[in-house]
């Protein structure tokens, strides 16, 4: 009996680890856009990397989203978070790279500069991710709603990022009624989406393309989303609020960056779509 037994649990460790085997895992790195948020207060933000997985069958495509709110590619090393994503890795896993928002910020713990430290360490993560058995997916940010008129004058295309505090628009109220950012010209034809980016929608395509890693556009899919959606309907995807309109918010939100519940599966399934164009092995596990 003790020889049956032990015959059967070797046979369920053989299993298990076949099992295991075979489950693929997309990490994810990256800013708030993408993060996993607290919803213990019930609040209705959420980050893309939070919906992705329900756009592949869990059976053989696991998510662990390890994005972080504020951080940019310059301290989510510095914190020691990228050391505990490389002791995770597996041959065969990929890992999404998603940086900009904030590199873009003033602050020396967490600014870069394209063309230079901020190509340097998304070269690291390549690199890194590569050596561990990894394979690296570098998508460049996602847009803000920022919406303003074509006029030259006005600074359009102007990266204008460094003067947005994403984590402060958290703390803003909404007056009633709202107005679209840039404004009072909602509805009208002239609106038109103003990049905040600049060059750091740039650099994760250059550096992608010098080391030959996949690379997914989340700036233009994103840019096309809410050029599609216009000024009043590209609301809904983001932190925006009424007074009273949600439990959690009892002033209400403006907030052009964060997605609400609603926008982060709009924008993780888009950029499910995208990653299973430029991996097509990914496309056999995309959830129906």
């Amino acid at each position: 009996m003790k020889k049956i037994l032990t015959i059967a649990a070797m046979l369920l460790l053989i299993l298990t680890s076949f099992t295991q085997d075979k489950v693929t895992t997309i990490f994810i790195i990256g800013d708030s856009t993408a993060a996993k948020k607290d919803l213990s207060k019930g609040s209705p933000e959420r980050g893309w990397g939070m919906a992705l997985q329900q756009y592949f069958d869990s059976t053989y495509v696991v998510v662990d989203n390890h994005a972080v709110n504020g951080r940019s590619s310059k301290s989510f090393i510095d914190e020691g978070r990228w050391d505990k994503v490389l002791a995770l890795i597996k041959p065969g896993d990929y890992v999404i790279i998603q940086f900009g928002h904030n590199d873009e910020k003033a602050q020396p713990e967490r600014h870069t500069d394209p063309g230079s430290t901020f190509d340097y360490n998304l070269a690291r993560y390549i690199r890194e991710t590569r050596e561990h058995g990894g394979i690296p997916v570098v998508m460049n940010a996602v847009v803000r709603r920022n919406w303003a008129s074509p006029n030259p004058s006005e600074g359009r295309g102007e990266p204008v990022g460094a003067h947005i505090d994403d984590e402060a628009l958290r703390n803003t109220t909404a007056t009633q009624p709202l107005l679209p950012s840039g404004g009072d010209r909602e509805g009208t034809e002239e609106a038109v989406l103003i990049d905040t980016h600049g060059l750091y929608a740039v650099a994760p395509h250059d550096v992608a393309q010098r080391m030959n890693a996949h690379f997914v556009d989340a700036n233009k899919i994103t840019h096309d989303l809410e050029q599609s959606l216009g000024v009043e309907g590209s609301k809904k995807l983001h932190m925006w609020y009424l007074p009273g309109e949600h439990p959690a918010l009892p002033d209400g939100r403006q907030d052009d960056t964060h997605y609400n519940e609603y926008g982060a599966k709009v924008v993780a399934g888009l950029l499910a779509d995208a990653l299973c164009e430029e991996i097509p092995l990914l496309k056999k596990y995309r959830a129906k």
